[in-house]
């Protein structure tokens, strides 16, 4: 019985795929922005999902010490099949990103080696990174604390200069002060990037990076004057538990002084302080590409759990039944589709504005090569501001999933728990969420000061130049069917955030004391920047179904998503546009009405548009396994699924 069961269900999945009103695979290609990036994605998802040794199914069975054991056995074997293969620098991120475990290989490329390409001069790169390219050395980022994280130039870590030795001295002067949380520190590697404060001449020149070794190339062993270990179990069965985050304190360390990264300053033999003529503007390019590589990680992210929670609600079938037949597929109930498309419609989102961060750090990094700095402020705002909203509202998203699963999605073999537990610390690294999203209200609240003086807004905040009209405005929307007019969309949006800012800084502007009056409206502040950059994730996703996207259906199917991203949002956040009279009730309940509509054209495209944004990361198109609706092939959960998992196999 339960292989015919599977096979009715393998019928079942088949008819949602048919009823698809678009190109698949075309869709596939405007999701990964090229032919050549679906295939070598494909090409390397396939490679990872044939190799036994990157097996997944045991992961959140594992003891945290085997876990580990398990995470260095991957990272040898990728780094191997790597060198064996001669993998271009593409397939071989690609094949790191598919092994899918946490571990110290991601701080050692993603952090360690773009601190010195970022800070190190000609000099020391061509000392430093072969090493790091030939895993000679291991390395870390040590950055934060256990007394400061976001705060970093409140770091107590310090960097003496000795000019009797021509040395650094590396030193702990406190208990916060140790480094509290870097990956790869409690037990793989071998050096670190420490940032700490440096003293020269007895005058203190605030945070500085320095290339500290911190264990024995021969037998792996801590050095002498260094203290370090891991700093334990972290939230979740497997999940971030492969990563060895650690612990390191410093005893007088000494080093030499050409391991100061001494690109943007150094110290010079007799001890000065000394900037170079390169601009220290340069670092901005570093944070816009890590920034924009957290917002890729998003979509992907949000991409997977919706995967899982729509392919579940195709198989699911709860109530309805009647005279004994079948009962109702539990995504066609209305308010499944009402928290979960919009989710689907948030994964397209991400991905299209992530996309456009890509050509952001390529433009910022032009225009720093010829010193021209005039789009850094604009620049890092829409990036701290993306990155904040889309890991908070993907975090939550991944738990809406596991709700939308019913009891099944709290089973690790669902892959959910553990994606949410690997997911969330997003929220917290390379900046607190809430602590990002001020600095983005900084900033409009300094572009909403410079209006006056007839200074014009750039790029994402080019809206505000329109301040007079939008501060005036009226919404024309009469119909329902009106809120598919993308112009309309555009101005309530710029509506309600220049409103929104608008309205801080005249508060702000009645306190008697600047500061003061921004932190008593820190909360409208937080409220203003997110609906700066919802604007710029619902303008992207806009201009993006505006290009020339070819294959059947393709358009009209990003089109109804970027209506119900746009909608749902405005929806969720109708307060902000009531207050500020960018909308009225009837034109809320307009919008409202218009999402139905859009739920029921989504519907019959659901499976297919998750196959689409998820084919490399979940299913591998279907054809080298068969795996269940808990997305085996996603998070390669339990080998024993439950009995009701069994039943909904699919090919």
């Amino acid at each position: 019985m339960a292989v015919d069961h599977a096979a009715a269900e393998v019928d079942h999945l088949a008819a949602e795929r048919a009823a698809a009103r678009f190109d698949v695979e075309a869709m596939k290609i405007a999701w990964a922005g090229s032919r050549h990036a679906v295939d070598v994605a494909d090409r390397m998802a396939r490679l990872v999902a044939s190799d036994p040794v990157f097996r997944k199914d045991n992961r959140t069975m594992l003891s945290r010490k085997d876990l580990f054991k398990d995470t260095l056995r991957k990272a040898a074997h990728a780094w191997k099949r790597i060198v064996e293969l001669r993998l271009t620098e593409e397939e071989a991120s690609l094949l790191r990103q598919y092994v899918d475990q946490p571990g110290y290989v991601d701080l050692h490329w993603g952090m360690f080696v773009p601190a010195i390409k970022g800070q190190g001069t000609e000099e020391q790169q061509k000392k430093w990174l072969p090493l790091a390219y030939k895993f000679q050395i291991i390395g870390c980022y040590a950055q934060t604390e256990l007394g400061h994280g976001s705060n970093v130039q409140g770091l107590e870590t310090t960097a003496t200069f000795d000019p009797m030795t021509d040395e650094f001295v590396i030193h702990s002067p406190t208990l916060t002060s140790s480094k509290w949380w870097p990956g790869g520190l409690g037990k793989a590697s071998t050096h670190a990037v420490v940032y700490a404060r440096l003293i020269t001449e007895g005058k203190d020149y605030g945070i500085h990076g320095f290339i500290v070794q911190l264990r024995s190339l021969e037998d792996h062993s801590p050095l002498p004057g260094v203290t370090l270990g891991d700093i334990g179990g972290k939230f979740g069965s497997g999940a971030y538990n492969s990563m060895d985050n650690g612990v390191l304190r410093f005893d007088h360390v000494r080093i030499p002084r050409d391991q100061m990264l001494m690109r943007l300053s150094q110290v010079t033999r007799e001890g000065k302080y000394v900037q170079s003529d390169v601009p220290k503007q340069l670092l901005y390019g570093t944070m816009v590409y890590v920034r924009q590589s957290i917002v890729a990680d998003a979509s992907k992210a949000l991409s997977r759990a919706v995967c899982i929670a729509v392919r579940y609600s195709a198989i699911r079938k709860q109530f309805g039944s009647q005279d004994g037949g079948p009962e109702t597929q539990v995504l066609n109930y209305r308010t499944q589709q009402s928290r979960l498309f919009p989710l689907l419609a948030s994964a397209y989102a991400f991905r299209f504005v992530g996309d456009w961060l890509n050509w952001l750090y390529t433009d910022v990094t032009q225009k720093l090569e010829v010193k021209d700095y005039s789009t850094l402020q604009e620049a890092h705002a829409c990036t701290a501001g993306l990155k904040a909203v889309t890991t908070s509202a993907t975090a939550d998203a991944i738990e809406e999933c596991r709700k939308l699963c019913g009891g099944h999605g709290y089973l690790n073999s669902s892959g959910l728990p553990e994606l949410f537990a690997v997911y969330v610390p997003a929220c917290t690294y390379e900046g607190d969420n809430v602590v990002l999203l001020l600095q983005v209200a900084r900033i409009l609240m300094k572009t909403v000061s410079q209006l006056t003086s007839g200074k014009q807004p750039v790029g994402t905040m080019a809206y505000m130049g329109k301040v007079q009209h939008l501060m005036q405005s009226k919404c024309a929307v009469k119909t329902a069917e009106d809120w598919l007019n993308p112009a309309f969309i555009q101005e309530a949006f710029e509506a309600r955030a220049l409103r929104m800012a608008v309205n801080c800084a005249q508060n702000i502007g009645q306190a008697s004391n600047q500061e003061e009056g921004f932190y008593e409206r820190s909360p409208d502040l937080l409220e203003a920047a997110v609906a700066h950059i919802q604007l710029i994730i619902v303008t992207k996703f806009i201009e993006k179904v505006h290009q020339d996207i070819p294959g059947h259906g393709v358009k009209e199917q990003l089109q109804n998503l970027c209506n119900v991203y746009a909608l749902y949002t405005l929806h969720k956040h109708l307060g902000d546009f009531l207050a500020t009279g960018s909308l009225t009730p009837k034109q809320g309940a307009l919008a409202n009405e218009q999402l139905g509509k859009l739920y029921a054209q989504v519907r019959p495209n659901a499976v297919a548009l998750v196959d689409a944004s998820s084919s490399q990361d979940s299913d591998l198109t279907g054809n080298l396994q068969e795996f269940t609706i808990t997305m085996v092939v996603v998070l390669g959960e339990s080998s024993t699924p439950s009995s009701e998992w069994i039943k909904y196999r699919v090919k």
